[in-house]
């Protein structure tokens, strides 16, 4: 497994955050070395999804409005149904993803995650994967949607479901490891 251990990464989440899809990221990039904060737009404690009812509360280390792209390596933004929906309403959040792509961070989303970065308007001609009913609007927003376990461009990294975090994990450590991707 790749060396993490002078890379920050921001995981951004919403209440509704599916549990797994934050849980097991988080786990593997800690792992690998990485300090990883978790930004969210409140304070205090926010709660997962786990699969069919509220799941874990997670404690948040930094408030949106205080957080810099600037501070961190790499971006990781977990799914579910809520949390997406959510963060793609904030234009704060919208800006703080914008960011890393802007930059050539890595940034790796999973499952309904990608549903932010449609705000964006950064996705024509990038290559991507997400949960199955994203498909029409991330093709609409000039992405190039495929149905695979994981895909990479150019640094972002996506997976479809919970089932595919064993290489959406593998994949995204690779590619914080190897960094800005100009």
């Amino acid at each position: 497994m790749a060396d993490l251990s002078n890379k920050k990464v921001a995981i951004l989440t919403e209440e509704g955050f599916e549990q797994v899809e934050l849980t097991s990221p988080k786990e593997a990039l800690e792992a690998a070395g990485a300090i990883v904060h978790i930004i969210s737009p409140k304070s205090g404690k926010i709660k997962a999804w786990d699969k069919t009812d509220w799941g874990i509360e997670i404690d948040v280390d930094k408030e949106l409005s205080s957080a810099s792209p600037d501070d961190y390596d790499a971006l990781m933004l977990p799914g579910g149904v809520l949390n997406p929906d959510k963060l793609r309403q904030n234009k704060d959040a919208v800006a703080f993803a914008s960011a890393f792509l802007d930059e050539g961070k890595p940034l790796a989303a999973i499952c309904h995650g990608p549903q932010l970065l449609i705000e964006t308007s950064m996705l024509q001609g990038r290559r991507i994967t997400s949960y199955p009913s994203l498909q029409t609007d991330l093709k609409n927003a000039g992405a190039d949607w495929v149905d695979e376990e994981v895909v990479t461009d150019n640094g972002l990294v996506t997976s479809r479901t919970p089932d595919d975090l064993p290489a959406f994990n593998k994949k995204m450590i690779e590619e914080i490891a190897e960094g800005v991707h100009a």
